[in-house]
């Protein structure tokens, strides 16, 4: 059985191929009975032969052919040496394709066997000369049953273009296994260049002919992620403890521009394959919190110039690592836990950097930049003093976090990443930084050489006036006066019960109205090709615009529509949420279904309303250990004709305008009463 024949699909990928929600394929597998067996997977999870899948959907006439990038992602999926081994073989095709265009066609015409002989030398020297000699992909075995692979990889480079199809095939990877891999978010690895540099160096095409030299160093470099944001590096040197993550990285940065790429699959503190050279910039994501990083057998290693770190301060060895590696006037940036600038184990070396001009900037940014997601994380910069210049006088501290306090991190990033640029280059250029309260200030070496030598950005930033000062108060105050007085206005009226009992009304289910085309039942994935916001669950519970981060792959989104309902599949309170026109446009996250009724047949806001009563939630949820999951499909409302539907409607309207102006109210209320607080403690406002 070849491997394409032996590839395996999920009921969510059924889904995906046929262009249909999950809850259709549940729906063949029990009212057909010649819909394929499960061939593996578990009971709750089971898996599907793709071969028969597609032969069934073909026969039913709902597929008229497999899209070529799920069939290349099954065979991904389906290798038996597992889904990274197969990445790697793709991604080593798709480089000789991108390389050498005008080889493949010939090599891909011959017989398995013939092919992967001939394959073999060709793929040795496109692989050492972009990745130099001892690169991470030099054993790549390439046996006859894997070039159906390699072709269908090739077939889908020529259609996406090499490196984009690596980038999808990647990117479903990674979706797939998110507990698996720590991933540094695109935003946050473009702030990280934009720090770095080049310096001194072309910013124009990477590698371009005249340019000057700019070497980049991650020594964790994970997928290649960081290294991929530098714009005009001509050589990029990459390592990674573990030899899967070193021979993604390698493919994806050679894929990606002409950059001489190195990248070495080793352990960066105990067995350093880059300590004979001097590099621009060192970018750095390292692992967090580790005990075990080599403390014992690198007690006498010279990279120990500001001191030796203790155990538990495995982050100021990465800072020393990446410090040791820069040519004079280098600069390194460097993703931190935000307890590195104040655990007093670290204070020596704190107080050494400071002193010696190597330590520029601390930047603390807001919580969700990066995993782990509820810790607001620090970048550090750092920069390789030359022997003879003397020290900056103060170190840069920015404080990010209140720029997302209100509208999340999506809508906030643009601003975090404006700010921290531009207080870095004014810093950079001239050692000074204009003083925002609250944000920015470079802040004198001398104040900070205490006892503690407490680097926390917060700790030594001037106070934001209190809420902007009074004048801002009273507009806040203003405001929220307006809205309790629409709130007032829009309270329902006394409930009157009915003049006599109410006939019981015929029901049917969200899966009836599903099925007899009266409205369309949708899974979101959070994912697609774009820069569609995402709506998240969090979203649709607080009423709020969307604030999550497209993932990327190469389907295109399902994006909201007007008169569309939103319901959280997770968290057991009875929720439902009509999109209008300033959510229109948005992805649906994972975890949220979306109902798009037919407006002939369904009134949406009479959905919405129906679908939020305690007991139909009750009724239509299943409890695991952990939480509370909605089957939206069990969900009742009544059939009505559309007209009494519209009545219904508006009173349900009328209820979420009433809810949306006690929301607001909250939010205010809370913004007037930290602001007296802050007023009153800072002195901003008077006790009269």
């Amino acid at each position: 059985m070849s491997e394409e024949n032996a590839a395996e699909v999920t009921a969510a990928e059924v889904a995906r191929l046929a262009g249909v929600g999950r809850a259709a394929v549940s729906n063949w597998r029990r009212r057909h009975a010649d819909f394929p067996k499960p061939v593996g997977g578990t009971e709750t999870s089971p898996s599907f032969s793709l071969g028969e899948v597609e032969h069934w959907l073909r026969a039913q006439g709902k597929l008229a052919e497999v899209p070529l990038r799920e069939r290349v992602w099954q065979q991904i999926t389906a290798h038996p040496g597992g889904a990274v081994s197969a990445l790697v073989k793709a991604g080593s095709a798709l480089l000789v394709v991108h390389d050498r265009p005008a080889d493949w066609p010939e090599l891909a015409a011959d017989p398995d066997e013939r092919m992967a002989a001939r394959l073999r030398p060709v793929l040795d020297r496109v692989l050492g000369a972009r990745l130099g000699p001892g690169h991470a992909l030099a054993e790549i075995p390439l046996r006859p049953a894997a070039m159906p692979l390699l072709r269908a990889a090739a077939e889908l480079g020529a259609e996406l273009g090499a490196r984009e199809a690596f980038e999808f095939l990647l990117g479903r990877h990674l979706d797939a296994n998110p507990r698996q891999y720590t991933l540094t978010p695109d935003g946050l690895a473009a702030l990280m260049a934009a720090l770095a540099g080049p310096s001194g160096a072309s910013t124009g095409s990477t590698g371009a002919a005249g340019a000057a030299p700019f070497t980049v160093l991650d020594p964790a470099c994970g997928t290649g992620t960081l290294l991929r944001a530098v714009s005009g590096a001509t050589a990029l040197h990459a390592q990674d403890s573990s030899p899967e993550l070193a021979a993604l990285a390698a493919l994806r940065l050679a894929l990606h521009g002409p950059a001489a790429v190195r990248a070495v699959a080793a352990d960066s503190l105990r067995a350093d394959a880059f300590a004979q050279d001097a590099v621009d910039a060192v970018l750095c994501h390292p692992p967090f919190n580790e005990r075990n990083w080599g403390h014992e057998e690198l007690a006498y290693d010279p990279r120990w110039e500001y001191g030796f770190p203790a155990r538990t301060e495995s982050e100021l060895a990465w800072v020393q690592h990446a410090l040791a590696h820069l040519r004079e006037g280098g600069t390194a940036v460097l993703l931190m836990p935000p307890a590195v600038a104040a655990r007093r184990s670290g204070r020596r070396i704190r107080a050494d950097l400071l002193r010696r001009g190597a330590l520029r900037a601390v930047v603390a940014l807001p919580a969700g930049a990066a995993p782990p997601y509820g810790i607001p994380l620090h970048l550090w910069v750092l920069r390789r003093p030359a022997p003879q210049a003397a020290p900056p006088a103060g170190l840069l501290l920015v404080d990010t976090a209140a720029l997302a306090a209100d509208g999340g991190l999506r809508a906030a990033w643009p601003a975090v990443h404006d700010t921290v640029e531009g207080a870095w280059n004014a810093y950079d250029a001239a050692g000074a930084a204009p003083e925002v309260p609250g944000v920015s200030r470079v802040v004198p070496v001398i104040e900070l050489l205490d006892d503690d030598v407490d680097l926390t950005p917060a700790r030594h930033l001037p106070p934001p006036a209190a809420g902007g000062g009074p004048a801002e108060l009273s507009a806040v105050r203003e405001r929220l006066g307006e809205t309790l007085g629409r709130a007032v206005r829009l309270t329902p009226p006394s409930a009157a019960p009915p003049a006599r009992a109410a006939a019981r009304l015929p029901l049917t289910t969200i899966g009836e109205l599903a099925r007899a085309g009266a409205l369309e039942l949708h899974t979101g994935t959070g994912g697609g090709s774009g820069t569609a916001p995402v709506l998240t669950e969090h979203d649709v519970y607080a009423g709020t615009g969307p604030s999550g981060t497209l993932a990327p792959t190469a389907d295109a989104p399902l994006l909201t529509t007007p008169g569309d309902v939103l319901v959280p599949l997770v968290g057991g309170a009875a929720v439902a949420r009509v999109v209008d026109e300033a959510t229109a446009g948005a992805v649906p996250g994972r975890g949220v279904a979306l109902l798009r009724p037919d407006p002939a047949a369904l009134d949406p806001w009479f959905l919405a309303g129906f679908v939020r009563g305690t007991a139909n939630n009750r009724r239509a949820s299943s409890h695991a250990s952990t939480a509370t999951r909605l089957d939206v499909r069990r969900l009742r409302l009544p059939r009505l004709p559309l007209a009494e539907q519209e009545r219904y409607g508006t009173r349900f309207r009328a209820l979420a305008e009433f809810e949306d102006a006690l929301r607001l109210a909250g939010r205010l209320g809370e913004q007037l009463v930290q602001g007296f607080h802050d007023g009153l403690s800072d002195g901003t406002v008077t006790p009269e």
